[in-house]
Order: structure tokens, then sequence, then C-alpha cells
């Protein structure tokens, strides 16, 4: 961590601390958040004042980086007595959280007959060594977007998809965009092409796989098409890029997140109706899957009243505060049902289609050190695409890397 966001993140929890525990004899329960910007969250604390008034909720509205909310629990944590009582995650922090002792497991609160209503990848991310640490409140994988009205039956496997890219692009126009600069994008649009292909980077005990047959495969088919069926300048591209080549109608496919699809849609959008999006497509034999993204509720180790803290996660993971989120700032539900309600379908059409892609959803590599792993496959997944090293080598390179990581 950055010694000024140390020092703020420190001085935050400090000042937060002096009203820690309780107010007017009420336990105060706090945590952070991204920038509110739809107001949604904000509603679901004012929703469960009135449910509970009991229980007084402080909401810490962050910056809007992921890391440096993400510093901001770290430091408190590593201060000793955080206040943060609930702790917002991303899917990547709860290895790292949990492996360092930070949060409470929640298996005898949230049981596997609760965990059946959520979708399954959301509830595998909240899970570190047996123990679950997490309930999902926001979902998010990646998928294929491809012009409709283009492509009237959209490729099910690589192979058709290179071929389709291939034959579609123009003088003006590419055949497949994705996220290839190298950043943590890359590596989620790696993963999808990897266990699309059978392989991964750990296997169940944790030993490094990824120089496997299928991930060199993987890795030739991403890099051989730079330059062919996808734009040289693909290298430079993160999910906004991609997005505007796509709807820009530089493109006929795109590899993106779910929240590209509002924007495709809007007035003016030169693509409007005409987008359809699938899961991405996989190997002949095998199956299609989605790195998956998204937030959970966890209960910091530390917490004062962590029956307190419970009862908000529970409230605010809740159906109707799933739908609330949905309706204010556009979150994905993680509840099955909702994906059938009446009131999110008749704003969010696509869902159905989306829900498919959820089910294939699956974590990125679940370990406590996976922002190192992350570095060394952007490293040499960048070098594959701009052909400094050969997808053989970049995957050689990387294994090697990771194994000195994990130590297996």
């Amino acid at each position: 961590m950055g010694r000024w966001l140390r020092g703020f993140a420190l001085a935050t929890a400090a000042a937060l601390c002096g009203g820690c525990g309780q107010s007017d004899g009420r336990p105060v329960v706090r945590f952070i958040v991204q920038p509110d910007a739809g107001g949604g969250y904000r509603a679901v604390v004012e929703k469960f004042a009135l449910a509970r008034p009991d229980i007084l909720v402080e909401m810490v509205e962050g910056p809007a980086s992921t890391d440096s909310r993400e510093e901001m629990y770290i430091g408190a944590f590593m201060a000793g007595d955080s206040p943060y009582d609930v702790v917002l995650m991303d899917v990547i922090w709860v290895p790292k959280f949990a492996a360092q002792g930070w949060l409470l497991p929640l298996d005898d609160r949230f049981p596997s007959q609760a965990r059946d209503a959520f979708l399954p990848g959301d509830v595998r991310a909240g899970i570190w060594d047996g123990r679950c640490y997490r309930v999902p409140l926001r979902s998010d994988a990646g998928m294929l977007y491809y012009r409709s009205d283009l492509v009237p039956d959209p490729p099910a496997t690589f192979e058709a998809l290179a071929a389709r890219a291939r034959g579609l692009k123009t003088a003006d126009r590419g055949g497949f965009v994705f996220q290839g600069r190298q950043y943590e994008g890359l590596v989620c649009a790696f993963l999808e092409v990897l266990w699309g292909h059978g392989g991964d980077v750990l296997d169940d005990s944790g030993a490094v796989v990824l120089d496997s047959p299928e991930g060199i495969r993987a890795l030739t088919w991403l890099a051989g098409l730079v330059g062919d069926g996808a734009p040289e300048g693909v290298t430079t591209y993160q999910e906004e890029e991609a997005r505007a080549a796509f709807q820009e109608g530089r493109a006929v496919f795109m590899r993106n997140w779910p929240y590209a699809w509002a924007k495709l849609q809007e007035d003016g959008s030169p693509v409007k109706g005409k987008v359809g999006i699938v899961p991405m497509v996989h190997a002949e034999g095998r199956e299609s899957a989605a790195t998956l993204g998204g937030w959970g509720f966890g209960i910091s180790r530390t917490a004062k009243f962590p029956d307190a803290a419970w009862a908000f996660i529970e409230f605010a993971t809740a159906p109707e505060q799933q739908k609330l989120l949905n309706a204010r700032n556009g979150a994905i539900p993680t509840r099955r049902a909702l994906f059938e309600d009446p009131e999110i379908l008749a704003r969010h059409p696509h869902y159905p289609e989306l829900f498919r892609v959820l089910l294939a959803a699956r974590p990125r590599p679940v370990h406590p050190q996976y922002s190192r792993i992350s570095q060394s496959l952007q490293r040499h997944l960048s070098a594959a695409l701009v052909k400094s090293e050969t997808p053989e080598e970049a995957i050689r390179k990387a294994a090697g890397e990771i194994r000195g990581i994990v130590g297996k």
C-alpha cells in the first residue's frame, strides 16, 4: 500500500473509531462502498433503519478505485481494530482476507440450504479453505457480444468464432475485440479461453497446471487472432475501448462485461437493437466458462457486534434489496429467482441470456497470492499478444513464475 493511502486509511479508521461500538446505546455497523451514483446502497441502509431501528448502520462512501477501497480495508485490518464491521468484498479479496484471519467464517449463519438460492459461481467465490466467508450481493461475468444483424446464429466454438471474425472483417471493421492490454482485464479474458479449452491455472490441490497442452492451445488461439481476426490495436484495449469499437460498428464480436449492454442500447447507439449475447465459446467437446466478477458481504473478525452485522447482511442480500439495487444502480442480482422477476425483466429483457452466462461463471484462481499470480499472467500474456514471446514460451514462463509463488 502506498504511504499516503495507508496513512489515509489508518487516519480514517482512527477517526471513525472515536465512536466505535455503540451510539445512543445501539450497536453501530460500518462498511465501505464505492461511490453510490444511483443511490441504491443509501436506500438499502435507510430501509434497514426503518426495519431495525435498534441497529445503526453507517455507510462510508469510498473512492471509485477498487484497489483504493481494498487498501482502506487492509490498512484498517492491519491497525488491529478495524472500524469496518461489515466488509463489502470484490470476489478476488476473499482468499487474501480470509487467509490473514481478518474475516469471520459464515458457515453457521449461511448454511448450504441458504446458499442454494444464489448463483453457484458467486457462492464458490466466497469459500476459502473449506469455509464460507462471503454472502453474494452483486454478480458480474464476462460474455460474448455479437452483431445479431450480421450473425443470425452465433458461433459456439473457438474455431467457428475465429472463422466468422476473419470472414466478416472489412477494411474499416474488425472481427473480434477484447481486453488485450496488459492489466487484469486481459487475465479475465484469457481465463475464459483457457477454461473453454479444458485448461486451468491451478488444479483442485493448488498445484500449477497452466503449462498443459490445453493452456498452450488457448493462448495460441488468442494470440493468433491479433492482426488477423482481431485488430492490432486490441493489445491496447481495456473495457471501454472494446465497447467503443463494437458500438461504433468497428467490430462484429466483443468479449466484455454485462455493463456494456445498457450503453449499446442507448438512444443514438449505432447498434441499438442489433446486439445479442451468449456465453463465451468453447473448444469442441468442452464447455463454456465465464470469468466471475461481483461483490458480496463478509464480517470482520474484530466486529464488536457480529450479530448486528449479520442482521444487516441478511437484510441487504434479501430479494427486495437486490431488486432495489438493480433498479437504482443497475446491480446484477445474485439470487437465481430474480432472473424470472417480471419487474426486473421489464427493465432488462436480456436477463434470460445473461442468466445462462452467469451459470457458467467461475472464480479466478482462488489463492491468497492471486495478485502476484495475475501480475505474472499479465506480463506473459501481453508478451504473446504483441509477439515478443511465442504462446508456448509465454505459458511456460508464467507457469514457472507461478510455481515459485504458490510453491507447487
